[in-house]
């Protein structure tokens, strides 16, 4: 295939061939078969979310959103739920207590009660159920509320539908040729988003080169010792440790002093950093895989739920990168928008010191799957031909930053189909 006028960045206005799934050549007027007239939009590589749960987007369709985005009050989380058919399972994801309150099986059963109802939490961390769903899987005890327990429910549930296939042309819309998953356990589920997926996927845990997924939780937070202790028991493999509250951090940030770090060592998320980590970050030379959205998306929330002292330190970028710390994006979908471009332009768009120039925001998707905060991508010969064309030259795409700019996206050199 060759790919005729289009934008290199360090080229110019060049063309393009691939061959046996790589970049081959990158030229002026070249010649060959299977011709795609660029146009002179900007040729990229393709974009790559470092950090998502496929398993639970791809069942987003089968679900009902019952976020503050989709949802006011109680009376409207009831319509909600009650949308479908009496009996059947209701599945209804990203609630957050600012809707309606705590839910618990009480509070859900006075909301619907012919019908089993499961609702999760905006964090993907807690499960609520009404006493219909705890009756019909045989679980009829305790409040309703299951904290962490996905897999145990998991085995007690009807299977839901996974939309693989359109999470994949969706995702293609958008230029994305790769995800990083990152679910903590590998599920039966996981090896079918390897069938179906066109995309590249790279599966924490599952995947020996990816790095180990650690989750860490306030309530049951680790010693120092003892995560250095589970970090080298990981070893040579390179940890991924999710940390979303300030202890989280530091305890991570001990624990690697002890283990020692190694590259490819990630902090996901990174949701509160004070101005003291960061040169102790950079010093490890850990990358931070974060969501620069999430301020934005979550504004209400988090003027409510976070203390005051931390809320000048979340999801930083802007002063990661002046630091000198790797950093790279995740979606972090479902649990956040699932397009990396409205995530690079919420992280252009931020206050301060924490915004980025359009062009830093577009390479915290450009990192490659295992080195997600190091050198971006480049299009050059003996590069897979893993590919994002877009309609219009760099500069006018970085202006707008929307993914209304691809016009095609390419996994070795094939074509995927959008939307």
């Amino acid at each position: 295939m060759l790919i005729r006028d289009v934008e290199v960045q360090g080229r110019g206005r060049v063309d393009v061939r691939v061959r046996g799934g790589c970049v081959v050549e990158v030229g002026e007027h070249l010649v060959g078969p299977r011709v795609i007239d660029g146009r002179g939009g900007a040729l990229l590589p393709g974009l790559h979310d470092h950090h998502v749960h496929l398993a639970a987007l791809a069942a987003e369709r089968a679900s009902v959103r019952v976020g503050p985005a989709e949802v006011t009050g109680t009376d409207g989380l009831a319509k909600a739920l009650r949308a479908g058919q009496p009996g059947e399972w209701v599945r209804a994801v990203g609630y957050h207590e600012s809707v309606a309150g705590v839910l618990d099986r009480a509070a859900l059963d006075r909301l619907v009660d012919d019908r089993p109802v499961r609702v999760q939490h905006r964090s993907g961390e807690l499960w609520m159920w009404n006493s219909a769903a705890l009756r019909a899987a045989g679980l009829d005890e305790g409040d309703g509320r299951f904290w962490r327990t996905d897999e145990r429910l998991r085995a007690c549930l009807p299977p839901t539908p996974l939309d693989i296939r359109g999470v994949g042309r969706l995702a293609a819309a958008r230029g994305l040729t790769g995800f990083t998953n990152a679910d903590p356990h590998p599920a039966s589920d996981l090896r079918t988003l390897l069938k179906e997926l066109p995309q590249r996927l790279t599966i924490m845990t599952l995947d020996p080169m990816a790095p180990v997924k650690i989750r860490l939780d306030d309530l049951t937070l680790p010693s120092p010792a003892d995560l250095a202790e589970r970090i080298m028991r990981a070893r040579p493999r390179p940890v991924a440790v999710h940390c979303v509250t300030r202890v989280q951090l530091f305890v991570t940030l001990l624990a690697l002093d002890e283990a020692g770090s190694r590259p490819g060592d990630r902090v996901e998320h990174g949701a509160v950093i004070p101005e003291e980590a960061m040169d102790w970050i950079r010093g490890l030379g850990v990358t931070v895989v974060t969501q620069p959205h999430f301020p934005v998306e979550r504004a209400a929330a988090y003027s409510a739920d976070v203390l005051p002292e931390d809320r000048p330190h979340l999801y930083r970028c802007g002063t990661l990168v002046a630091a000198g710390v790797p950093v790279a994006a995740g979606t972090d979908a479902p649990y956040g928008t699932a397009d990396p471009w409205s995530v690079m332009r919420t992280a252009a768009g931020r206050h301060g010191r924490e915004a980025m120039s359009p062009r830093s925001a577009l390479g915290l998707f450009l990192g490659a799957a295992l080195a997600p905060g190091g050198p971006v991508r480049t299009v050059e010969p003996g590069a897979p031909a893993d590919l994002c064309l877009l309609h219009v030259p760099l500069s006018r795409a970085l202006g707008a930053l929307t993914a209304d700019v691809v016009r095609a996206t390419f996994v070795g050199g094939m074509r995927l189909p959008g939307r």
